[in-house]
């Protein structure tokens, strides 16, 4: 992904406070087990979920997502979560 689409991502999620939570949550789960174990010693996704990501939605790999996909996705997983919990369901 290029830096100038993380910048986007990041500008638009900083503008969006009720997003704050979902995109770290998000981000933490996508973080790899063990992950300072493996090169690039960081906590990033692992380039084959990054792949079958951008392939299931744009049918290429070197497609940097679309903003406002990210975006929905973020709304998307929080509506989620709310509508899960105030259901008095559980994960797991």
């Amino acid at each position: 992904m290029s830096v100038r689409t993380y910048l986007g991502l990041l500008l638009a999620i900083v503008v969006r406070p009720w997003l704050w939570v979902t995109a770290v949550r998000q981000g933490w789960r996508m973080i790899p087990n063990r992950w300072w174990t493996r090169a690039p010693f960081l906590p990033v996704p692992a380039k084959a979920y990054v792949q079958f990501r951008l392939i299931t939605q744009y049918g290429t790999a070197e497609h940097d997502p679309y903003i406002y996909d990210v975006i929905d996705y973020l709304e998307w997983s929080r509506d989620w979560h709310s509508t899960n919990r105030s259901n008095g369901r559980r994960r797991g």
